[in-house]
Order: structure tokens, then sequence, then C-alpha cells
């Protein structure tokens, strides 16, 4: 079968800023027949993520993320729809996510790394799987319930620094006492830099002076916690308690242009890539 695929092109390098020319699209084919375990998926959505930015360096820096090869096909969150099963538990016209979802119009994939998904829960909107209802919302609530310390009745302000972001458009510092959650800081990126970075000295001291705790947050480190917490998200999706944004961009060609426009702040909310429909 013949598809189309998106493969890393060249690196931008440590220090360098990506661009769409970082991506190639390019023909390629899958096999026409379908092994045991397996099932034939039909790409319907894509997720570009800053994350990805340390994944386009030959050493992400984290030992959770494993660093695209120049040539071979990139990889994300994805969604699509199954077209052919021999997996026990899949049947044609179900719809699937996985973390690790190539990025090419269809596929063959096994089917145990995949999640079947319930359009329902969304509304139907089977892009929010990806993003308030995904990895993304899990982020934002998580990173509040577990690590924001926050009291019922205590008066709290929340300041949420990417707030336009996809993480932070669903999230919700610097007062004494008070405490940040780092997780995640796009702007520093593209630098050759720890994460999480070190701190200017006149912010460290600041820091010290008014008490304020500053501390790392991982939302992989809580994913016994996923499938009730995604269960809230979709109930306060359906009861219009969760308010969701999206930047979609249309077709498999256009999600190296969408990379980088997300990384510059191009986007409001989540960013997508609609492959086919």
């Amino acid at each position: 079968m013949i598809i189309q695929r998106v493969v890393l092109n060249s690196r931008p390098g440590k220090n360098g800023v990506p661009v769409a020319e970082n991506f190639r699209l390019e023909q390629s084919t899958i096999a026409d027949t379908v092994q045991a375990g397996h099932v034939l998926v039909k790409t319907l959505y894509l997720s570009v993520d800053p994350y990805m930015r340390c994944r386009m360096n030959e050493d992400t820096g984290s030992d959770y993320l494993r660093p695209w090869q120049l040539s071979e096909v990139a990889d994300g969150g994805g969604i699509g729809v199954v077209e052919e099963s021999k997996h026990h538990n899949l049947a044609k016209g179900d719809f699937v996510t996985s973390f690790t979802w190539p990025w090419q119009t269809s596929a063959i994939l096994d089917g145990d790394s995949l999640q079947k998904l319930v359009p329902q829960l969304v509304n139907g909107r089977l892009s929010y799987f990806l993003g308030a209802a995904g990895i993304t919302g899990l982020t934002a609530l998580l990173g509040i319930r577990e690590k924001g310390h926050v009291a019922a009745g205590a008066n709290q302000t929340m300041v949420v620094s990417g707030a336009a972001g996809a993480c932070g458009s669903l999230a919700g510092q610097m007062n004494q006492n008070s405490h940040i959650i780092l997780c995640g800081q796009i702007s520093q990126y593209n630098k050759d830099v720890p994460y999480p970075p070190p701190l200017p000295p006149d912010i460290e001291k600041i820091q010290k002076e008014r008490n304020i705790t500053r501390e790392r947050f991982l939302v992989l480190n809580y994913m016994d916690k996923q499938e009730a917490s995604v269960l809230q998200l979709c109930q306060w999706i359906q009861e219009g308690k969760l308010k969701v944004r999206e930047t979609v961009v249309e077709g498999l060609a256009n999600i190296g242009a969408a990379f980088q426009s997300m990384m510059n702040g191009g986007n409001i909310g989540k960013q997508i890539v609609s492959v086919s429909k």
C-alpha cells in the first residue's frame, strides 16, 4: 500500500530554532497483509508538542525520551480509525490512539500498543483525546492536584505563565510563601541548558527572600491515576465546565509548519494536525 509519511530531514542543533524544513514529506509503502495481533489504521489526527523539540536533537537530555533519527518517520500522539483488524480486542471502525503514532497517512500497528476511544465521552470531538482529555489535560489536572498545594477556602491565587498553550489554557507566582509548579518551559527548549534551567541570580535571591518553593512535575510519574482523571476531564467537557481551545492545521504536508508555528507561539490551545476525515 502506498502512503505518505513525514521524516526528520535535518536537526536544528541544540541551540538552533526549528523550521518546517527540518521535516520532509515523502512517499513510502506498507505491507498489504496484516499479521496476527496487528491492525491497519488510517490516521485522523496528529499532535505536535513542545517536548518534540528535544527529540530533534541527537541527545534528548531525558531518559524517558528517545531522539528521532534522520530520514526516519517521526512519531507522537495520534488518533486513527481501524480499517482492518487481526487483534482480538479491536474491530474495523474502532477509534484508537497511541503516544507513539507514526506521522504517516496509514500504518500497521501492534494492537496491544493502542487504546480504544469512546467518542461519546468528548461529544464526538475525537481530537480532544490528544489535548483536554489526553496527556495535556492530565498534566494540567494532576499538576494542580498533586503539586499545587491547593486548599479549599484558602483564598489562594493561581497564575499560569503559559496560559495560551495546550496545557496552560486548561490549568487555571510570585507571592510570599508561594509555590511554583515547573512543568515545561517552551522558551528554553532551543537552548542547550539543563532542565529545569538555573535561575538568574536576582530571581534566585527573590525566591529565597520570599520563601518561594519551586518544584518539578512530570505527569508520567502519575499514570496510575490516568483512567480516573481522564473520565473526570471528559465529564467536565460534557458538562461544559471545561472550555477547550484548539488550533487545527489541515494536511500531513503541513505538520512541519504547524510545529514551527507552535514553537513560536502561533497556537492558542492544543496544536492539532488533521490528516484525514
